[in-house]
């Protein structure tokens, strides 16, 4: 009885071994230490100002962070008074209320125009999608002036609805790429079936795509909730004092408590806590999101 003969490996694509090389050079010991260095780096200036935020003002002003090491003396009264005094605590609030719709209305409305332009046929679609995507090199600075005399002339200045439609018209172009893009990678084979079975544009969007968008969708989401949040220009034009987010807070924070370090620390390790923690926890979304969208366009 003669033995079988052992079956002969496959080779790989050149799309597999691309993804193999990579990952060896990804998992290498020295991209490894390289990433550790970064990574120390990146974090020692975020770990310098917690500790600050915690020190006494009396320390801050005389001592470095890193002194802390051998002096541990820490207090909470900084976070206290930022938050109550400095009137910190209404300006999160007020972020919060900002970013949130600043978010949801985009992401509506840019999956309705993206699927749309993907999936739906009509005539100047293409030079319509084009016309999106190049809005996105306009400038943020040059249309300022000319939105703030139109929600003057309609009575929207000093409400939220200023930022909200503010933020969302500056993100629907970048939005509806990314989106576009991301439907465009589903195989048409899945909306053929859907409309062999009487599906109409509705039940395939809400049915066959969009469970399958919920990448697309958390990364535009993580990019935009960090734009908003962090946005200090929108809200220097746009935003009334009573509606003032926390990085407007801040800023006027240097300028009327330049010598108060200790509030200044506090207020701003509040103001990054938010936006770390969204990203940490849909991070891999994000990841995925963005290298879908970038493969076609």
């Amino acid at each position: 009885m003669s033995a079988t003969a052992p079956a002969m490996p496959r080779k790989l694509t050149r799309k597999e071994q691309r993804a193999v090389d990579n990952k060896t050079k990804l998992t290498s010991p020295t991209a490894s230490v390289i990433a550790i260095i970064i990574a120390i780096v990146w974090t020692t200036p975020t770990a310098g100002l917690l500790i600050t935020s915690f020190r006494p003002a009396s320390e801050i002003r005389t001592t470095g962070w890193w002194t802390v090491f051998s002096n541990p003396d820490f207090t909470t009264e900084n976070y206290s008074d930022a938050l109550g005094t400095s009137g910190l605590g209404q300006s999160f609030i007020n972020s919060i209320v900002i970013t949130i719709p600043a978010v949801i209305i985009p992401i509506l409305l840019a999956l309705l125009a993206a699927y749309a332009f993907a999936w739906i046929p009509f005539k100047g679609r293409d030079i319509l999608f084009t016309a999106v995507f190049a809005l996105q090199v306009v400038p943020i600075q040059v249309t300022l002036i000319p939105l703030l005399t139109q929600y003057v002339n309609v009575g929207l200045d000093g409400t939220l609805w200023v930022l909200w439609l503010s933020h969302s018209m500056f993100a629907l172009p970048l939005a509806i790429f990314l989106l576009h893009n991301f439907m465009k990678e589903i195989p048409a084979s899945l909306i053929e079936a859907a409309r062999v079975d009487g599906a109409g544009h509705v039940r395939i969007f809400f049915t066959v795509l969009l469970p399958l968008l919920v990448p697309a969708i958390a990364s535009f989401g993580i990019f935009q909730f960090l734009w908003v949040w962090n946005d200090l220009l929108v809200a220097m034009v746009f935003a009334s004092n009573d509606y003032a987010p926390v990085t407007r807070k801040i800023a006027e924070m240097v300028g009327s408590f330049g010598s108060a370090w200790h509030l200044l620390a506090a207020g701003a390790f509040i103001s990054m806590l938010v936006p770390v923690i969204v990203f940490l926890a849909l991070q891999r979304y994000f990841v995925r999101g963005m290298l879908a969208g970038g493969v076609k366009g």
